[in-house]
């Protein structure tokens, strides 16, 4: 009685709402993540930090994996796995290992390295990627503005990176001076965005439920695996710690699993052009985020680079406007970038 009045009022809730729910916790995703590594450097264990990057990917994977079982169980007891072929099996690998693991991997070590600030900005390299491929690949119809606008978004994360001192070590390339943690959040950004493409491509035929529960399943072994070959068990020392599980069921629960219900809640209940906004916000929210919970201020080149970023999503919202096509056709731009684990 109770379960099903609580889905009743959830059905009755605006799409809008939802998107805008699930934009605002992806946008802080990135300002919590490096929040939580603050407070395990705060409470060391013999030196270790306990809520390390790599600790909170792996943990916080297992969470969110708990939380998804649970939420997606009935979906579950309905799939039958020999139902699937060999193909779906490996396309299912391949997004597991760009978007569950390789992906969040390299987002985690760019913010080692380099403010959020430049994460959330340089992750924006995302949507324009999605849209070039879909056009190559998929054959998607896209009018001037989105391409204007894709371009504009482009432009507005290299004059991010370019117009800035590197914030960490330094990889010259073509004569120019870039940070190794903006190039691992550019590589973040290039897998999720193949992964995208592989699910368009080969994955429609999967419910929705599965496919979020294997990813995340397969992409927590695949990530626990290289860890555990690049670094060795040592590594994961402190993945008992009470302080890690205690942050992360709340991290894996919130930032991972409501923030995803809340998006394709969102997506089943409004238009792409509803999407496109709220989609907008995200860089908005994730630099307001920064500054909140780290202090953050922006510098002069992530001000110059983010105008650019917004006149590139204005650009693509009146695109998306005059294409007015459903939101399942135009998910090229419904990508906020990193979404937590």
């Amino acid at each position: 009685m109770v379960i099903s009045f609580m889905l009743s009022w959830f059905n009755q809730i605006s799409g809008r709402f939802y998107l805008l729910v699930g934009v605002m916790i992806f946008a802080v995703a990135n300002s919590v993540t490096r929040k939580l590594t603050e407070i395990g450097a705060q409470n060391l264990i013999d030196g270790r930090n306990p809520i390390s990057f790599c600790n909170v990917l792996f943990v916080g994977n297992l969470c969110a994996l708990v939380a998804l079982l649970g939420v997606y169980y009935p979906q579950l007891k309905k799939i039958v796995l020999s139902n699937l072929s060999s193909r779906n099996w490996l396309y299912l690998l391949l997004v597991a290992l760009l978007s569950g693991a390789l992906a969040p991997a390299l987002f985690f070590t760019s913010l080692e390295r380099t403010p959020v600030n430049n994460v959330i900005l340089v992750s924006r390299i995302e949507p324009p990627l999605i849209l070039g491929l879909s056009v190559i690949l998929l054959g998607a119809r896209v009018n001037g503005w989105v391409v204007s606008g894709a371009i504009v978004s482009t432009l507005g994360v290299i004059l991010t990176v370019i117009l800035q001192p590197p914030q960490s070590e330094i990889v010259q390339m073509s004569g120019f001076q870039l940070g190794v943690g903006e190039l691992m959040a550019t590589g973040g950004a290039m897998c999720s965005a193949i992964a995208n493409i592989i699910s368009k491509i080969s994955l429609q035929n999967i419910p929705l439920g599965f496919f979020n529960v294997v990813k995340t399943a397969l992409g927590t072994v695949i990530f626990f695996i290289i860890a555990l070959l690049l670094y060795g068990k040592e590594h994961f020392m402190d993945v008992s710690s009470p302080l890690l599980w205690k942050w992360m069921i709340v991290y894996g629960t919130v930032i991972v699993v409501v923030g995803q219900l809340c998006w394709f809640a969102g997506l089943k209940r409004t238009s792409a052009s509803e999407v496109s906004l709220a989609n907008s916000f995200n860089p908005i929210t994730g630099v307001l985020a920064a500054f909140l919970i780290l202090g953050e201020i922006p510098t002069t080149a992530q001000y110059i680079g983010g105008l650019v970023i917004v006149l590139g999503i204005i650009f693509n919202q009146i695109g998306i406007i005059q294409q007015n096509k459903p939101s399942e056709d135009n998910n090229i731009s419904s990508s906020v970038g990193f979404k937590g684990v």
